[in-house]
């Protein structure tokens, strides 16, 4: 067994009901490329269980520590069944893009089943109509809980399920897999106990890592710098959720994304994406006049993984806030802002230490972390407490070439994340294959109308990439 991590344990502590901390992502395939044509429910299924020793989190279920005093332990699942992991659906017709994300929206609206190991596959039949996509092309859903993995080796494991062309085989297995025996309530109680006695003097290092970054921050950076992280504005987003989810995204080339980056010296892809999330969400609360006078502001998640952690599961986050400069009608000028703001938010990020921030959180207490959460939500505090942030835009590189699955190729893929209380919409980005998608996931009461605010995030891209690419005066 393993134990989980302080940071993977918070994601099951800070799961409520109405907010399931599972992340996902759905990819459109061409199954044309597969031999023969076509590709059959049993083909997934066969290709899947070929894979599973690819990747720890597909077998592994959760082991709770007696009251919930200690971080729970993976196992590898003694009565793991891959068809209850693997489901298949279809749409009827006309099988379109509205009904795609109305049908996924509803499959990420539902937590998972903590007993089993964290994560679901859905194969979506039937779709007939979507713009750039072949007829009879289908679908796959993933979703997995935050605890098992984080951004970066989500996109490992997708890695796991993926080849480079249409005919490759698995790499197989080194040994036989092995399930383990479940412990019993004395040997976890045991293993509670020793690790309750060790934590306290193990925290004593980690705050002493901590309040020195802080202190070199505030010493050592100008005054335009510290000025830089803002007051949260209020905004529909910043409320109590309910437990039902919309999901939309829009897809472009990242040749398109890199050549708006080059108008602004020392401007990154993800300056970019943040100036076109910035610009929707501007567009968007501008309709319906609820645009705050001061700038959003985002968290981006940051990934602290080494090169030594390459293919390991669980989260190696950290994050840093970063301002989306909404009071910018200018797109060109938002984007020359975003680079400044980031820059300095990174620096603040840096400072503190992005390690160091995640190993705090080893040593908060379960039952304390998901008492507060539960309390957060019973007494509606998030339609009062200021707001921590406004969205959350994580991005998530991929590989820049050809992926197939089963023999289908991959023509588009779009992230799918988690909300809550006090912040109810997200942007996952992903790219792949020279694409880049940005999603978005959110509270269906904040956001009833997504499809016109994906036309907001297609409307805010078209101008920055129309004014990036005018001659310079």
């Amino acid at each position: 067994m393993q134990q989980l991590s302080g940071m993977d344990a918070s994601f099951l502590n800070l799961e409520t009901a109405n907010a399931p901390n599972h992340i996902g992502s759905f990819a459109i395939y061409d199954q044309s490329t597969a031999p023969g044509g076509r590709v059959t429910f049993k083909q997934i299924l066969a290709n899947v269980e070929s894979r599973l020793h690819l990747a720890r989190s597909f077998r592994q279920k959760l082991v709770y520590a007696p009251m919930n005093l200690d971080h729970p332990y993976w196992l590898e699942d003694p009565e793991f069944d891959l068809e209850f992991h693997v489901r298949h659906i279809a749409l009827p017709h006309p099988g379109d893009w509205r009904q795609l994300c109305i049908q996924v929206a509803r499959i990420h609206s539902r937590p998972l089943d903590l007993s089993r190991p964290l994560w679901e596959m859905y194969v979506i039949e039937g779709l007939d109509n979507l713009d750039d996509v072949p007829p009879g092309s289908f679908a796959v859903m993933t979703k997995i809980h935050h605890a098992a993995i984080d951004g970066v080796s989500g996109a490992e494991l997708a890695g796991a399920i993926h080849d480079t062309s249409p005919d490759a085989e698995p790499v197989p297995p080194d040994e036989d897999w092995k399930p383990e025996r479940e412990p019993s309530y004395l040997e976890m109680a045991a293993r509670t106990t020793l690790n309750n006695i060790r934590n306290p003097f193990k925290f004593v290092g980690i705050a002493g890592q901590t309040i020195p970054g802080v202190a070199n921050f505030f010493r050592g950076s100008p005054e335009d710098e510290i000025d830089e992280i803002k007051d949260v504005p209020r905004t529909r987003f910043n409320g109590t959720i309910t437990s039902h989810r919309v999901v939309e995204g829009r897809n472009f080339s990242l040749q398109d994304i890199r050549d708006i980056r080059k108008r602004i010296p020392g401007a990154t892809v993800n300056d970019v994406i943040l100036t076109v999330c910035g610009g929707a969400l501007r567009k968007y609360l501008e309709f319906h006049r609820e645009l705050p006078d001061e700038p959003l502001v985002a968290m981006a998640p940051i990934s602290v993984r080494s090169d030594d952690e390459t293919g390991s599961a669980g989260n190696r986050i950290s994050a840093m806030s970063v301002t989306l400069y909404t009071d910018e009608g200018d797109p060109l000028e938002r984007l020359r802002k975003m680079q400044r703001g980031t820059k300095a938010s990174k620096k603040t990020a840096e400072a503190i230490g992005a390690q160091t921030m995640t190993d705090v959180a080893q040593f908060l207490p379960g039952t304390l972390i998901g008492l507060a959460a539960r309390l957060y939500t019973r007494l509606g505090l998030a339609n009062s407490v200021k707001p921590f942030c406004n969205t959350v835009v994580t991005n998530v590189p991929g590989p820049q070439i050809p992926l197939y699955f089963t023999g289908a190729k991959m023509c588009a893929l779009y992230g799918m994340g988690p909300v809550l209380d006090g912040m109810g919409i997200i942007h996952p980005v992903f790219s792949c294959s020279g694409r880049i998608s940005i999603g978005v996931t959110a509270c269906r009461k904040m956001l009833p109308d997504p499809g016109f605010y994906a036309e907001c995030i297609q409307a805010s891209f078209d101008e920055l990439f129309e004014q990036a690419l005018e001659p310079a005066p």
